[in-house]
């Protein structure tokens, strides 16, 4: 399974879903993290199943995005124009029919987080994907 990771490597607020990719990296069986660079083409697009990791501002803690949250993505207050283009471009591609199932891990961007809870959210969505669902 991929796991797409975004955020800004110059931003310390913005940074943080790197710093976890890296940090687990080679970590859990079957899991490959993919860095998506700021103003990057999204590289997952005709995807049945995408996993994305991201610092998500004003969140108090790890929170799963699915498919049926895919709305309450904010377009504004953001940093970048990538932040703003990620959002948006889910969902155009999923207007387009050109993108399956999207799962977000959404990282705090004010709070520490817990490795071993994303590890274990990793893992589970590893067996989901194995067996298909």
């Amino acid at each position: 399974m991929k796991v797409y990771v975004f955020g800004n490597e110059d931003l310390s607020f913005d940074n943080k879903a790197i710093k976890i990719a890296k940090k687990l990296s080679g970590s859990i069986e079957n899991c490959d993290f993919v860095f998506v660079k700021p103003n990057q083409d999204l590289p997952f697009v005709d995807e049945e199943n995408v996993v994305i990791m991201d610092t998500v501002e004003g969140i108090e803690d790890i929170e799963i995005i699915e498919d049926a949250d895919m709305q309450s993505i904010s377009l504004g207050g953001k940093t970048t124009a990538h932040d703003f283009d990620l959002g948006f471009q889910l969902r155009y591609l999923k207007k387009l029919g050109k993108l399956g199932k999207v799962t977000i891990i959404g990282l705090p961007m004010e709070k520490d987080v817990d490795y071993f809870r994303i590890q274990s959210i990793l893992r589970k969505l590893v067996a989901q994907d194995i067996q298909g669902s």
